[in-house]
């Protein structure tokens, strides 16, 4: 899952990023409004965390732009300000829940995934294709009584294949989606990890594998 975390503050921000990432977020940051509102706007992200007050545009600004262009992402708010009128503003301009600072790294994390469970109508914890099923919460990919327990990424590059199985996934969408642009990772961490999940799923005895389109990307099928 991809998220924007928009926030000024360089302190803030680090440690916001370093949570959501430990939590196995793939985060992108952006420092101020005008940035943030570009970034949703031609980005793929699963949800955003954002400021209100922020240099050269502010949140509820960015987040009215977003809802009026139809940008339905799901939005938390964090501010300073605790006042009730604040928070009313929030909502009112299409935020789907507000956080006031300081705020505890727990409560942040459980009002995020609250939201990517609302964002994917309750997709289930479990996800399945074929004779095998991954576990959203633990990372385990299972098939039978043999299972193993993937990294972040190759996890979300897993849980791809199994949302959309057939569909051809390129690996500009696998960088987009799960490095981010702005990351310093080569386009060859697509392959190495593609690479890594074909041996897992012979290991597991699988009856689905990936499999190459030359020059477009890969799909998961079933054998």
């Amino acid at each position: 899952m991809k998220i924007l975390l928009a926030e000024d503050d360089k302190d803030m921000a680090r440690a916001v990023s370093a949570l959501l990432t430990r939590s196995h977020y793939t985060v992108d940051v952006a420092d101020n409004g005008r940035d943030a509102l570009d970034c949703i706007l031609l980005g793929d992200y699963d949800a955003a965390v954002m400021d209100i007050m922020m240099p050269r545009m502010d949140g509820i600004t960015v987040l009215k732009e977003i809802r009026r262009r139809g940008n339905n992402i799901p939005v938390i708010m964090l501010t300073a300000m605790g006042e009730v009128n604040d928070r009313i503003n929030g909502l009112d301009s299409g935020a789907d829940d507000y956080l006031p600072k300081p705020f505890n790294g727990g409560e942040l994390l459980s009002r995020v995934k609250a939201l990517l469970r609302r964002k994917d109508n309750f997709e289930p914890d479990i996800i399945s294709c074929g004779n095998i099923t991954l576990d959203r919460n633990t990372y385990i990919l299972s098939c039978g009584d043999k299972h193993v327990s993937l990294g972040n990424k190759v996890f979300q590059m897993m849980e791809m294949f199994i949302r959309s199985p057939h569909r051809v996934i390129s690996v500009n969408e696998f960088m987009e989606h799960i490095w981010g642009w702005d990351s310093e990772a080569e386009i060859n961490v697509v392959w190495v990890n593609i690479s890594y999940l074909r041996k897992q799923l012979k290991d597991l005895e699988a009856n689905v594998q990936i499999r190459v389109i030359r020059g477009v990307g890969y799909t998961l099928e079933e054998i």
